[in-house]
């Protein structure tokens, strides 16, 4: 043995090096197809996302003021760190009875930061505008009925739900927000917001399959995002589903006409001629400083009454890019009578005629192309949020798209594992257990538990004194104290807990409730819209009566108290860490 063992000695080292470029290999991808040029370029976005560009002032529109007063905090604390930049933070909340809409809404909210920058920080956010600033507007009103029971556990702070990303701030681990991923994907539109006041929604998250609307200089007073492609035929639009967007069709020099959802007949009836373009539009639209100041003028005696409902869809960008004719056809189907609707359309040309005499060097309305292969991730329905967090585990280039965005590389992070055998797709976040299993499509972030055996899942802040065990389910913001049996997180399980803080008073709004601390169950397969009234098996509440119990809650005292009694789980350390 000695005698042929002996002559392979000096060869070792190379050996050894072998295996360690093999592996190498192999953990990179190297012996895999090599990225595309596209998915290069969309990485490079998500690069830029990350910092250090963004935007001068970020105004947050909230549902009440408890949410204006969490994300004022928040944000203060987190935008750095989120976005690589350090924007101005002004919060406000919508206090318009029956809610103003998002046309109207949205210069209402301008209004009341127009107020808090002066107060805040002593500036005149117009006049900021003005000489160059851009400013970001992000709607974050509404319940979050599809994404039920999800708000409810947040306190009805719907863009405060939670994604698979940790960050430290002051020395204690976070997990991002839905609202804090879009302000840092929107932050590469800021460059060409200069001047400009730009507006999102706060549920979806996105990277554009073309720089050239990311990167190009604004040509007109409105602009709107849009996923614009070659007009299609009517399979191709049956088959893509386009009667159930909003739509957006460009002509040769770039101006847009807006529809609503339509069929393609109703579509070429519509449209004028020379359309070169069509596409979805993601509802994002950004405005010239000039622009916005004639659309607060016009609409003053709105917004000082705080009266009427006005989208900016149908009331503001439609009836400047359709014939009266047209535009009157489509309100009537939504119930507006003719009259009225035509009154309307005269009204938004007589301000468009303003403007493009006034200031003639833009044009007034045109589209940003963001490609039609763009990654677009929706966390708004309960059934997406778990496929789109699921997401992570995969292979695919959207995949690995949304862990580049999300830091999510290496897979485990910040987590103390005892024996337990971790998937090497399983995103591990924050977590502690002394044993178990973790498939291939699980995600899970800051839970602790004694020993889990979990795939296909979805668990965000969980603390467990049992064993958690399940496929499918979702866990979320959930303190289990109980010693027996088990903790299920099965497809048929969905779990979000509601803490109420002492300060909140429960009986003059809901005399039923005896608890601080509700269980709240679902199943993936509840529709959270057409379940809202109903009280589902093992709920004290419906969701609609949760909502109405977290109204008048302070969302920060809230997540104290959670937080207290997730403290109050206590899973020993064991040695092995990643």
């Amino acid at each position: 043995m000695l005698a042929v063992a002996a002559p392979l000695w000096p060869y070792w080292p190379y050996a050894v090096a072998i295996v360690v470029i093999v592996a190498t290999w192999k953990f990179l991808g190297l012996g895999k197809p090599t990225m595309s040029a596209q998915d290069r370029m969309m990485h490079g976005l998500i690069e830029r996302m990350h910092g250090p560009s963004g935007f001068d002032y970020v105004i947050i529109c909230c549902s009440n003021l408890s949410g204006e007063r969490f994300w004022q905090a928040r944000l203060e604390e987190t935008m750095l760190k989120v976005t690589g930049h350090s924007s101005m933070v002004l919060c406000v909340h919508e206090d318009w009875e029956g809610g103003a809409g998002n046309g109207l809404g949205t210069l209402y909210a301008l209004v009341k930061a127009i107020q808090l920058a002066r107060a805040k920080y002593g500036v005149e956010l117009l006049h900021e505008l003005g000489t160059g600033k851009s400013v970001a507007l992000y709607h974050t009103a509404g319940k979050g009925t599809r994404l039920a029971p999800l708000p409810g556990a947040e306190n009805n702070n719907k863009p405060a739900v939670k994604l698979p990303e940790l960050f430290e701030i002051n020395g204690e681990a976070r997990a991002l927000t839905i609202l804090e991923a879009v302000i840092r994907q929107t932050s590469i539109l800021s460059p060409r917001s200069k001047g400009r006041l730009a507006v999102f929604w706060g549920d979806q998250v996105f990277v554009p399959s073309t720089e050239s609307g990311v990167d190009a200089e604004p040509t007109h007073h409105a602009d709107i995002l849009a996923g614009l492609g070659p007009m299609p035929s009517e399979a191709q639009w049956t088959a893509r589903a386009l009667h159930q967007y909003g739509l957006i069709a460009t002509d040769k020099r770039g101006d847009a006409v807006q529809l609503e959802k339509v069929s393609h007949a109703d579509a070429v009836r519509l449209l004028p001629s020379g359309v070169l373009q069509v596409g979805t539009s993601l509802g994002s639209f950004s405005v010239s400083c000039f622009l916005l100041c004639e659309l607060l003028k016009e609409f003053k005696a709105e917004l000082d009454k705080k009266t009427g409902q006005f989208d900016a869809d149908p009331h503001f960008w439609m009836p400047v890019t359709l014939s009266e004719h047209a535009y009157a056809d489509i309100m009537l189907s939504k119930g507006t009578d003719e009259p009225a609707s035509k009154a309307h359309w005269a009204r938004m040309q007589r301000l468009k005629a303003r403007v493009t005499q006034q200031m003639p060097q833009l044009r007034f309305f045109g589209a940003v192309p963001v490609g039609q292969t763009m990654h677009w991730w929706d966390y708004g329905r309960l059934e997406l949020y778990k496929e789109n967090n699921v997401l992570v585990t995969e292979s695919s280039a959207s995949a690995k798209a949304l862990r580049h965005f999300l830091h999510a590389v290496p897979r485990v992070q910040s987590s103390s594992l005892g024996p337990v055998n971790v998937a090497r797709s399983a995103c591990v976040l924050g977590c502690t257990f002394r044993g178990g299993s973790i498939g291939a499509r699980a995600v899970l972030v800051n839970v602790k538990a004694p020993y889990v055996d979990v795939d296909d899942c979805v668990l965000v802040n969980v603390s467990s004194n049992r064993p958690i065990y399940g496929r499918g389910g979702v866990l979320y913001n959930v303190v289990d104290a109980e010693v027996d049996g088990k903790l299920s997180c099965d497809a048929a399980h969905v779990r979000a807990d509601v803490f109420v803080p002492e300060t909140a008073n429960l009986l003059p709004r809901l005399g039923s409730v005896a608890s601080r601390h509700l269980k709240v169950h679902s199943g993936m397969e509840v529709d959270g819209g057409k379940a809202w009234k109903v009280r589902l098996p093992g709920n004290e509440l419906s969701y609609e009566e949760i909502h109405a119990l977290n109204k008048d809650v302070d969302v920060r005292a809230a997540q104290e108290a959670a937080a207290r009694q997730h403290k109050a789980i206590i899973v020993t350390s064991v040695p092995a860490s990643h």
